[in-house]
């Protein structure tokens, strides 16, 4: 083993995180804890409800009650870190729990892509192919579906960490983020990471922005099919249905593709914590909200749940 990789093992990373400004500190604190408290209520409550209710168990939910388990897990690997750091004056953390972090941060975020791809079919075969969504959407097609999501997620962050694990950090090991991304740590390694970054691009893309692709081309028919409803006001209903979603999905992907999608040389650290801080803390939290507590079968199975004895 050379110097280099001796010194970045001896050595921590130190989480530079939100902020250095000790005024600042404690109202984020609040701040996100708030949102934090939010999003694993909302999420458990759903997943609860969805387990709880015989009602819900339908494809749509049985996809949603997994986006909403991938969503507290995604929020828990980077919030409590961040949260910690924010109090605390030692913010080291060892390369071990580093990559640790990070591959469970990519396969929970690619977990979540895949999951909200296949809600956006399911609702598609719903409306286009409404005879044949029994068939079309069994449960062993739903199995298949999350299966896979979840397969896929753990491969491709399992490639990304063994690539991350054989970097040499040499110089500074202070990372201007509140987590272990891999844009900060390429910027702080010593060693060639053209390879990685061609990763990125390339196996990244496909399994980001394949998702990303399928769930357009699922609300695009959707679109279609809303446009020739003979009510207006169904028309509108699915309209607002739809473009709630639409924004969920834009906040998520935007965030993502900005930080990730761009080379290394052009990663700005202040840009980054702020895009990382929306798809981290704010969509987790605000998923629960758009996909389901607005829902009166969701509303009706909460009830349900804290009136049972």
């Amino acid at each position: 083993m050379d110097a280099a990789n001796e010194s970045s093992e001896g050595s921590p990373f130190i989480l530079l995180g939100l902020t250095t400004n000790p005024s600042q500190q404690r109202p984020l604190f609040v701040l996100f804890l708030v949102l934090y408290v939010a999003g694993i209520l909302g999420n458990g409550l759903i997943v609860a409800a969805i387990r709880a209710s015989p009602a819900l168990h339908t494809p749509m939910y049985f996809l949603l009650a997994h986006l909403s388990f991938a969503d507290l897990c995604f929020t828990s690997v980077t919030v409590p870190e961040m949260l910690a750091n924010l109090l605390a004056h030692d913010r080291s953390i060892s390369l071990a729990g580093c990559l640790t972090q990070m591959y469970f941060f990519f396969a929970l975020g690619v977990t979540d892509s895949c999951l909200l791809a296949a809600m956006a079919y399911d609702r598609y075969v719903a409306i286009r192919h409404p005879l044949h969504y029994a068939t079309r959407m069994s449960r062993a097609v739903c199995t298949a579906l999350v299966g896979t999501a979840w397969l896929v997620s753990h491969v491709h962050s399992l490639l990304h960490i063994l690539l991350m694990a054989h970097l040499s950090f040499c110089a500074s090991h202070q990372v201007p983020h509140f987590f272990c991304d891999h844009q900060p740590l390429l910027r702080l390694s010593c060693s060639d990471t053209r390879h990685i970054q061609l990763l990125i691009f390339t196996e990244g893309a496909a399994v980001v922005v394949s998702p990303f692709l399928l769930i357009l081309a699922s609300y695009g028919a959707i679109a279609a099919a809303v446009l020739r409803l003979p009510s207006a006001v169904g028309r509108l209903r699915a309209v607002s249905t739809c473009g709630s979603h639409l924004a969920v999905v834009g906040l998520f992907y935007g965030t993502v593709i900005a930080v990730y999608f761009r080379p290394t040389s052009q990663y700005e650290a202040e840009q980054g914590r702020v895009a990382s801080v929306m798809y981290t803390v704010v969509t987790p939290m605000l998923n629960p909200v758009i996909y389901s507590l607005r829902n009166r079968d969701v509303q009706g199975a909460l009830r349900a749940l804290f009136t049972r004895r």
